[in-house]
């Protein structure tokens, strides 16, 4: 595939994930690890029919066990993460600062051997903790147990900037894979939901059709693309792009009417979003390229 359709294509990712929070909401009062479960199961499904459809399953068999278990614990680690998030503060806040995950691949990137921690990078981090700060500081007194939620939001973008990061070294592995990081994901949040939660399913049609269209977006058909983009296009490009997803987010909640627009809200997301675009500046031309670029 040409670079610059790669490229097109991991956009796609970008916006899908825009609207997961919007989604996730949606589900409720579905337990994050059952919510896990549908999810995964229904995108990795769809991905594992077009396997066969295209006949590519030889090239699953290539495919080290190593690589699999990295992409499950990534997958299963960030998404129970941020379903949890969501559920333990207000959905817009949570939300932002699980998009931190782009400043963070950047800050990581850059002490990886090989490359330099500019002062960009630093004056990016200090904007966007700004952000979070600002968001945090919001809640506080507000809503019961926002504070466990903002901690979890937090590592979840730890969680993710580690995932990435790393399948930046696994450029060989084939698209493909994900079909079955995916169901692996689909399969450990079932046995934790058996151990750890009453099973709560939706309340109304429209729940559901809200996990249907988790596992065929945001958790299914976004992790392809995102695949394609980062192993074939221009990753610094990809990366940049990102740092939309905080605002295209919090603008998805704001007009569904499942998070008050807000001055604060508004200037979080605008600070968040001008950090990491300011760290991204300083290393985009310092970011390793993934094998095969």
């Amino acid at each position: 595939m040409a670079r610059r359709k790669a490229t097109l294509v991991g956009f796609s990712a970008v916006a899908l994930w825009s609207l997961l929070a919007l989604f996730t909401v949606a589900t409720a009062p579905v337990p994050p690890f059952l919510l896990t479960a549908l999810t995964f199961a229904i995108g990795g499904g769809v991905g594992l029919v077009w396997i066969v459809v295209n006949g590519s399953l030889d090239k699953l068999r290539a495919v080290p066990l190593s690589a699999y278990a990295f992409g499950t614990a990534g997958l299963f680690g960030y998404h129970f993460l941020y379903f949890t998030a969501l559920r333990l503060a207000p959905a817009a806040e949570a939300g932002l600062i699980c998009y931190l995950w782009p400043l963070f691949i950047v800050l990581f990137s850059g002490l990886l051997p090989g490359e330099t921690l500019r002062p960009g990078h630093i004056a990016g981090a200090l904007l966007a903790f700004a952000g979070a700060a600002l968001i945090v500081a919001g809640g506080i007194g507000a809503v019961s147990g926002a504070m466990a939620g903002y901690a979890v939001a937090f590592v979840a973008a730890l969680t993710w900037a580690g995932y990435s990061l790393g399948s930046r070294q696994l450029a060989d592995v084939p698209t493909e894979a994900v079909a079955v990081t995916c169901l692996a994901t689909a399969l450990l949040s079932t046995l934790a939901h058996w151990g750890l939660e009453t099973t709560i399913w939706p309340e109304s049609a429209w729940g559901w059709l809200a996990i249907l269209a988790l596992g065929l977006g945001p958790v299914g058909l976004a992790f392809y693309t995102w695949d394609v983009g980062v192993k074939g296009g221009d990753i610094q490009l990809l990366g940049t792009a990102s740092y939309a997803a905080p605002l295209l987010s919090t603008l998805a909640l704001v007009l569904a009417g499942m998070a008050p627009a807000s001055l604060s809200l508004a200037l979080a997301a605008l600070v968040i979003t001008g950090g990491a675009a300011l760290a991204a500046r300083a290393g985009s031309s310092r970011v390793t390229q993934p094998q095969g670029e």
